[in-house]
């Protein structure tokens, strides 16, 4: 099969391997779209330990069931008597998979379980043609949302997480840091919950458009607001040390802030503080299945707006979108490369 392949720094190359054969208890989805995750553009330069070359990356995907595991469907590869998917059901996926048995994953945060791995870094991903992931983690998509939908469904979780972790009221006065898709949609989550003040900060102008444009006050400094006021809760969504000391600097005490993004390794923050004014400080890690799957529903609800900020490329072209995104993202905060004759060429 086709597929993209990181091969080193700055090197991702498009080679023949070979198709996955599933496993019992899994399933072989044809990818139709697989998004590029921010994580993904660290790994490609390098700075992932995650990503070790040679390496298929991807877990944002959606796609049509090829081929179910021989676990119980008598070898036929099309349909299992204990599957509940059958060839050609369109799906996305959960690509974290855990252990099921330790504490974490037995009390509810099974993306805590410490052997944990995600597919498109302990195992092939999704840029190529086809993936196989356990069936557990596969969820069948409703006839109106679409494969583009679909492979947001996983950064979507994250964003739902994020909100989660956050517990927002209606009334909240909420900061977020960073324009790029987490940030963009944890605007899009919070206003689920009934936010209608968020203000998001970014240096990227084009990016701010579109946070403008689905409903956020948008600057490039928090020093610009000019009524003065703090916030009751924020969200980094970059991982810079200036970031994540702006967001503990910008809350009343009291207030909340969520940690996501993993930008820098370590940051220097206002202890003391932090202590006086009992501020409450929190890190969001990817996902439960539970906001997996109310992810999906927002979804389907018509509760996510991608249009602004998606393009699709061909899987051919991804190398260069990831120099894009690296280089010169303009309005575009999230790539969907296609395996199908839909997308733009990247040059």
């Amino acid at each position: 099969m086709k597929a993209l392949v990181y091969e080193g720094p700055s090197t991702m190359q498009i080679r023949e391997v070979a198709k996955p054969i599933p496993g019992p208890d899994e399933v072989l989805i044809r990818v139709e779209r697989v998004g590029i995750c921010g994580s993904e553009l660290s790994g490609y330069l390098g700075h992932n330990s995650l990503r070790k070359p040679p390496l298929i990356m991807g877990h944002e995907f959606s796609g049509v069931v090829e081929e179910v595991g021989n676990g119980g469907n008598g070898g036929d590869g099309n349909e299992s008597s204990r599957t509940r998917f059958r060839r050609g059901d369109r799906v996305t996926a959960n690509p974290l998979v855990s252990c099921g048995r330790c504490r974490a994953c037995t009390t509810g945060a099974a993306q805590l379980c410490p052997e944990r791995q995600l597919i498109g870094a302990h195992r092939p991903g999704a840029f190529a043609e086809y993936v196989a992931i356990a069936e557990k983690n596969v969820y069948r998509l409703d006839d109106h949302v679409s494969f583009d939908e679909g492979a947001f469904a996983e950064p979507f979780a994250c964003a739902v997480h994020i909100c989660k972790l956050l517990r927002p009221l209606p009334t909240d006065r909420l900061l977020i840091m960073g324009a790029g898709p987490i940030g963009l949609l944890a605007l899009q989550a919070a206003k689920v919950y009934g936010l209608q003040q968020i203000v998001v900060v970014d240096i990227n102008e084009q990016r701010l458009e579109i946070a403008k444009e689905l409903g956020a006050i948008t600057v490039t400094r928090v020093s610009s607001l000019v009524d003065g006021q703090s916030f009751d809760a924020a969200i980094d969504a970059v991982g810079m040390e200036l970031t994540r000391q702006t967001c503990v600097e910008s809350v009343r005490p009291g207030g909340r802030v969520i940690f996501t993004g993993l930008h820098e390794e370590a940051s220097r923050l206002p202890i003391n503080t932090i202590i006086r004014s009992e501020i409450q400080m929190t890190g969001a890690f990817a996902y439960h299945s539970d906001d997996f799957e109310t992810a999906l529903q927002w979804i389907s609800e018509g509760r996510v707006n991608l249009s602004p900020w998606t393009k699709l490329a061909p899987l051919e072209s991804g190398s260069a979108c990831f120099e894009m995104l690296i280089k010169n993202p303009g309005k575009i905060a999230k790539i969907l490369l296609t395996l199908d004759e839909k997308g733009e060429f990247v040059q």
